[in-house]
């Protein structure tokens, strides 16, 4: 540094500060979040893991109320939905083990545990570990309790066909919009007598009156189960192909995501297999061509102010994951959902 007098500001400033002493206002917020009167955070790798770090509050599902958070993290660890690779129950386990997420999502610009009350609550209670549709009913009657208290949900799957049940609770008083970022539509039907499988879920969700085909968009589909997917168009749902990704160019896409689903309110669904199993292989049924992480985030932060009233991260299977990475890029996404949560509408 050339410039004597600023060198000595800055050394007048921070020669003596500690970690924990931030300056800025809009930063020092975030930081008092974090420090408690020292310059001592929580260690990231000690402690009970929950979903980004967030309290732990398994007990507020015993409460009318759930405790009086305004969101909800918990999840569903279930896979019998699943048609080829199974291990996504091992999801939810797995995004919690993730370290350092968060507090601040710079983009947004937004600390979403200085804005709201949001805590982790465990799991999904299920009656069978073997009986798919039992699974299905409790997970709708544990999700209308808690909509029902004015909880709104933040889920970590299991595999993609716990949606369905989930939208039951979420559009049961009005069909909901949807933001839906996948490798695959998941509009086909029953398979094998099975009525809930993970390839089928929105095609349920329109049938029962929940989804509101005309305000959702599909985002990233690609691979060779299109013809499986009629339902879609039949219905009116937008559907962006990933090759059609960087021909629209992320802010057409963004644009289109936002004039589809409008001011109204909508859940996101995330599908891990969106993103190409080069970065994230951790899933059961990968498609190449995928979108990329740095994609995914910027799609994700250029819907801040959209009234999202639940969402979910589904179809994360760990054994598949040698690296950690996709496990990862679930929670990155989990937190910026979250962000986009606290800072919409609802």
């Amino acid at each position: 540094m050339t410039d004597p007098a600023k060198l000595e500001a800055l050394r007048s400033k921070y020669a003596v500060a500690a970690g924990g002493d931030i300056f800025d206002p809009a930063f020092a917020a975030v930081a008092r979040a974090q420090f408690k009167g020292s310059d001592r955070r929580k260690w990231p790798f000690a402690g009970i893991p929950t979903f980004l770090d967030a309290p732990c509050r398994p007990d507020a599902q015993d409460l009318p109320d759930f405790g009086g958070i305004d969101i909800a993290l918990l999840g569903v660890p279930m896979d019998l939905g699943v048609t080829n690779r199974n291990g996504s129950r091992f999801g939810p386990r797995a995004v919690r083990t993730i370290e350092r997420i968060g507090p601040y999502e710079h983009v947004l610009k937004c600390a979403p545990f200085s804005m709201a009350q949001i805590a982790d609550i465990g799991d999904v209670p299920m009656q069978s570990r073997f009986d798919l549709a039992l699974c299905h009913q409790d997970i709708e009657t544990f999700y209308k309790r808690l909509v029902g208290a004015g909880v709104r949900p933040l889920s970590v799957g299991g595999d993609h066909s716990i949606s369905a049940s989930i939208l039951k609770a979420v559009g049961e008083k009005r069909p909901v919009g949807m933001i839906h970022i996948d490798a695959h539509c998941d509009t086909a039907g029953p398979y094998e007598g099975a009525k809930f499988q993970h390839g089928g879920p929105f095609r349920l969700a329109v049938l029962d009156g929940v989804l509101d085909p005309e305000r959702t968009i599909q985002i990233g589909i690609r691979g060779g189960a299109e013809y499986l997917w009629e339902f879609s168009y039949d219905s009116g749902m937008t559907v962006i192909h990933a090759e059609e990704v960087a021909e629209i160019g992320m802010v057409g896409v963004i644009e289109k995501a936002r004039q589809i689903v409008g001011d109204g309110p909508t859940y996101l669904s995330f599908d891990i297999d969106s993103v190409d199993p080069g970065f994230a292989p951790g899933t059961g049924t990968p498609e190449v061509g995928g979108l990329t992480p740095a994609d995914v985030l910027r799609l994700l932060r250029g819907l801040q102010g959209v009234d999202f009233v639940g969402g979910d991260v589904v179809e994360v299977a760990p054994q598949y994951d040698t690296t950690t990475n996709t496990a990862h890029i679930a929670a990155q996404v989990m937190f910026t959902i979250l962000c986009l949560m606290v800072s919409g509408k609802s």
